[in-house]
């Protein structure tokens, strides 16, 4: 007798761009122009995502709905979320155009086939951070409270709080004073 498939399995499918219904709803309809960011939000909550502001701009991408997304918080206009692992985004962090938000690679196998065992690893963004257009943030980094990545730049490792990060890859470039001058 079967027992039928995994419910945690059933989840992903059933909250990821592998339902076409799902995906039509958060990457089509929710990601419109047409579409007012308070409605959007709404959309976006009964998808499955945990999103606490309503500064969510049209034609973002979210690959899965495991993400959090605090309040205050602003997705700028065309983000990605390839979020198969979890990405926490906490309160009052800014996200400008066109960020990237990578959670999963592939380990390197022989010529005969590169890419083998697929492995999410989740990203989390802190409290009060601006991430620049374009920026690309890779599987496993948490980049602390306060910290400023800059535009363009390809973030590898953790970052820590209020500092400036900035590059390919993205490099310290300095300390931020954690209070306004």
């Amino acid at each position: 007798m079967s027992e039928g498939p995994d419910p945690a399995e059933a989840r992903v499918i059933s909250h990821s761009v592998m339902s076409r219904a799902w995906g039509l709803r958060v990457n089509t309809i929710a990601a419109s122009n047409l579409v007012s960011r308070p409605l959007r939000r709404r959309i976006y909550r009964h998808a499955g995502l945990e999103v606490e502001t309503d500064d969510i701009y049209p034609h973002c991408y979210f690959h899965t709905c495991d993400i959090r997304i605090g309040p205050g918080s602003v997705i700028n206009y065309g983000c990605y979320f390839e979020n198969v692992g979890r990405v926490e985004i906490g309160p009052r962090t800014g996200l400008a155009m066109f960020v990237k938000v990578i959670t999963s690679a592939h380990k390197i196998g022989s010529r005969e086939r590169r890419p083998v065992k697929w492995t999410p690893t989740p990203v989390t963004i802190g409290a009060g951070c601006w991430i620049g257009a374009g920026a690309i943030i890779l599987p496993g980094v948490t980049i602390g409270d306060g910290c400023v990545v800059a535009t363009g730049a390809v973030v590898t490792e953790d970052c820590k709080p209020d500092a400036l990060y900035g590059g390919v890859p993205a490099r310290h470039i300095r300390d931020l004073p954690p209070e306004a001058p």
